[in-house]
């Protein structure tokens, strides 16, 4: 199973963060990813500064022949086309695009697999439990509801109508 996390604060020339995730995922399929599963919209506070506009988030599975360095190549190039600046770490912006597993790899280069913060992530965890209730994460293999259930409540997204 290939997952990618999704995410924006700030509009882009799609629109409002919703907009952009949604544009990210048709972008996505027009270079030949195949979208098998997105997850609800999750609404979660900005941090560290929570006076920054909320963030959306969802969870996609997905199909590729890409490798991981390939798919994370495309997909920091997806980023940009939705003006994704590179800067401050945890900036507002106007995409994420995060590859979190593929297919039970586990990498420790350049790119780390999986991804090293996914397990704390309650934005990430939520969606991902919606989408594959039955993935393990590849080092701990515990589900995302166990690993969701670790964290503090206040962290919990909101999903989206």
């Amino acid at each position: 199973m290939i997952l990618i996390a999704l995410g924006a604060n700030l509009p882009s020339a799609a629109g409002p963060p919703a907009a952009t995730l949604s544009g990210a995922l048709g972008r996505l399929k027009q270079c030949g990813i195949t979208i098998l599963a997105v997850s609800s919209f999750y609404q979660t506070p900005a941090w560290p500064d929570a006076a920054e506009p909320p963030y959306i988030n969802a969870v996609a599975s997905i199909a590729t022949r890409l490798q991981p360095a390939e798919l994370l190549m495309l997909l920091h190039d997806v980023e940009a086309g939705f003006g994704r600046v590179r800067g401050t770490a945890n900036a507002s912006r106007t995409l994420d695009l995060d590859l979190l597993d593929y297919d039970g790899r586990i990498i420790a280069s350049e790119l780390v697999l999986p991804h090293p913060r996914m397990a704390e992530r309650s934005f990430v965890l939520a969606p991902l439990a919606e989408i594959a209730p039955g993935w393990q994460h590849p080092l701990t293999r515990l589900g995302a509801g166990e690993l969701l259930a670790g964290l503090p409540d206040r962290d919990a997204p909101k999903k989206l109508a």
